[in-house]
């Protein structure tokens, strides 16, 4: 039975990619959370440790212990870390407090011994009913740059764009088979992009670029499905094989949390069941041909918003969004 609900989930990143995942380790958190990158130190060892934000190559922290000095650059890039940087002085932690979508990115920890990045990723979410309109909000109050454009990446088609100097809005509702014909609006103070009468067919990736900087959206359509405790629950990828070049990831919504990943280029497959206190341990199996997902002895712990994705150069597919509900034995 089809859940009939859209969730909009909304990855504003800059710099987002899925094979960002691998590497390094990622934080996902919904606007407003506060985070803590850990230096996984119980104690300085260094005399100077350096927090930068790589996304724009901008020191934001860094302690001097021969110095006795902290310091918090929280006013760079226009003030937006201001009040929100928190520096452990023990062990060079770094805390975000009141994450923002344009806090996504990476951020690097460096020190004459040590070195760790981490990839922040804010993800929204709102709730609507299929058949209901969907505004996609670009957080401008006014545009103020030369060319924006909208993009459904799913497809990797351009459905609407605004260009000032030319005092030109343009929206492509007659690409796909007409798709979006008659459903799309563009407000042309704010960009923001507002698609009518959603469908299925909507469901899928977005992307706002503003002069080469870059924002994605992601709209899901979850299936709903009844599970009894103490079952496993197997959730088809709806694929038969992973093709070369394809990035798989499984994301857990309800807390915003990845637990399982496919990267075939590096013949790595990764179950993160450790995440959200251990309550996916021992419990997940990623079938590495297909992306499947199975739950083993689910529980109503598990109960919840399931989503797969692939990348796959500039194609980002949503493949599954199902919603989980557990009842008693």
């Amino acid at each position: 039975m089809r859940e009939m609900a859209i969730k909009l989930v909304l990855f504003c990143l800059c710099f987002w990619r899925l094979d960002d995942v691998f590497g390094q380790e990622t934080k996902l958190m919904k606007p407003g959370d506060s985070v803590t990158l850990n230096s996984g130190l119980t104690e300085m060892k260094d005399d100077v440790i350096q927090w930068r934000f790589r996304s724009e190559n901008i020191l934001i922290a860094e302690i001097n212990k021969r110095a006795n000095r902290i310091t918090v650059y929280d006013d760079v890039l226009d003030g937006r870390f201001r009040n929100r940087l928190k520096l452990n002085n023990q062990t060079g932690s770094l805390t975000i407090t009141d994450t923002r979508h344009e806090y996504a990115g990476l951020y690097e920890l460096e020190s004459k011994s040590l070195k760790k990045s981490f990839f922040l990723n804010i993800i929204d979410e709102i709730s609507m009913k299929e058949g209901d309109s969907v505004t996609i909000n670009s957080d401008l109050t006014e545009i103020m740059d030369d060319e924006i454009q909208w993009r459904f990446r799913s497809e990797n088609i351009l459905i609407a764009e605004i260009n000032k100097r030319a005092n030109r809005i343009t929206v492509y509702d007659d690409v796909l088979d007409g798709r979006f014909r008659n459903r799309l609006k563009l407000n042309n103070q704010t960009g923001s992009l507002t698609i009518t009468n959603t469908t299925t067919e909507h469901a899928g990736a977005y992307e706002l670029e503003i002069n080469n900087e870059k924002k994605r959206f992601l709209l899901a359509v979850y299936d709903e499905i009844s599970v009894k405790e103490g079952d496993s629950l197997t959730i088809n990828s709806g694929r038969t094989e992973i093709t070369a070049g394809e990035m798989f990831l499984w994301l857990y919504m309800n807390e915003i949390a990845l637990i399982a990943g496919i990267n075939p280029w590096v013949n790595n497959i990764t179950v993160y069941d450790d995440v959200l206190d251990g309550r996916f341990r021992n419990k997940l199996k990623l079938d590495y041909q297909t992306g499947s997902l199975t739950i083993t002895n689910i529980t109503t712990q598990h109960a919840g918003r399931y989503v797969f994705l692939i990348e796959k150069g500039p194609i980002i597919q949503l493949l599954k969004a199902l919603s989980v509900s557990v009842y008693g034995k």
